[in-house]
């Protein structure tokens, strides 16, 4: 008994950090940022939520193409990107979103960003 107890122990402690993380999702943009991002980015979030990872991708780049200075764009690119399991490239724009947080505690202190970039 006591050693099915310390495997549920382990077993649930390995398995709420990837809870946690997975349920990080796309972040909107800062009100008064770009329109044409804008209107990328919602599309985006729509689709991230149905699950078409490489089609919310797309509108997340279109979004960045539109104002690249947007942290939240960068965010958004990252979390599509490591749901598709490109995690080189997401780890890239893990670290542009928290250069470009500007102040973001949600970028700044993001679990899923911080393990991507180690910190």
């Amino acid at each position: 008994m006591k050693r099915l107890t310390i495997l549920f122990l382990a077993l649930s402690l390995w398995v709420i950090p990837g809870t946690v993380l997975a349920s990080e999702g796309p972040m909107k943009l800062p009100s008064g940022s770009n329109s044409d991002a804008n209107m990328h980015n919602e599309e985006g979030i729509k689709h991230f939520g149905m699950g078409h990872f490489d089609v919310a991708l797309k509108h997340f780049e279109e979004a960045a193409a539109a104002d690249k200075s947007i942290g939240e764009v960068h965010f958004n690119e990252a979390v599509a990107l490591d749901k598709m399991g490109r995690h080189a490239e997401a780890t890239m724009h893990f670290k542009a979103a928290k250069k470009n947080a500007n102040g973001n505690e949600k970028i700044i202190n993001s679990p899923i960003l911080n393990a991507h970039i180690g910190h």
